[in-house]
């Protein structure tokens, strides 16, 4: 896709976040790692379970510099409603961005055309703001956050040694490869 190793574009819009209603923009996204989590809409099936699986690994995303804006085409105010409605969205703490616009759904080029709809779709950013792994799914097949873990923990690692790759699967500790010469034709 050819989104990827480009910069995330300018937005402005208003979150739910742990209670408040908060202003956020494309600068608040930099100088961190973070997660944007687009979804079609509240108050539906398969949303609640990703949103849930994300928020069950919130506290580990923190610890690993990372920040999560999820991001549908309802407004805040709607959010908040399902964050006060639901058990499952009651335990997010990170960002629920309201989109309405869908300023923020096209920038990512995820606008279901014709519908006012985002696509199932993840976004990993790094800290200068460049779009690093991209992830889109059809509409009934679920994320999982165990595999936004591992590759969030592999973009880290590349960024942090550079000349060193991580292959299919890789986990935290496994080894990595050294692209060369004398790799290729050896794998």
């Amino acid at each position: 896709m050819g989104i990827v190793n480009t910069e995330i574009k300018p937005f402005q819009a208003t979150a739910f976040k742990q209670g408040e209603f908060v202003e956020i923009t494309e600068a608040d996204v930099k100088g961190k790692w973070a997660v944007f989590f687009f979804y079609p809409a509240d108050f539906t099936f398969v949303c609640p379970t990703e949103l849930g699986d994300v928020a069950d690994k919130y506290e580990e995303l923190q610890k690993m510099g990372v920040e999560v804006f999820s991001v549908s085409t309802d407004t805040h105010f709607t959010h908040k409603a399902w964050h006060d409605t639901s058990d499952t969205i009651g335990k997010i703490n990170y960002f629920m961005v309201g989109d309405q616009t869908g300023t923020i759904t096209n920038n990512f080029g995820v606008m279901r055309e014709g519908q006012g709809l985002a696509d199932r779709a993840t976004f990993l950013i790094d800290p200068q703001g460049v779009i690093q792994a991209v992830e889109i799914t059809a509409e009934g097949i679920g994320r999982d956050a165990d595999d936004l873990l591992r590759k969030i923990k592999a973009a880290q690692y590349v960024a942090a040694h550079p000349g060193e790759v991580c292959p299919a699967k890789w986990k935290e500790g496994e080894a990595t490869l050294a692209p060369s010469l004398d790799l290729v034709g050896k794998i």
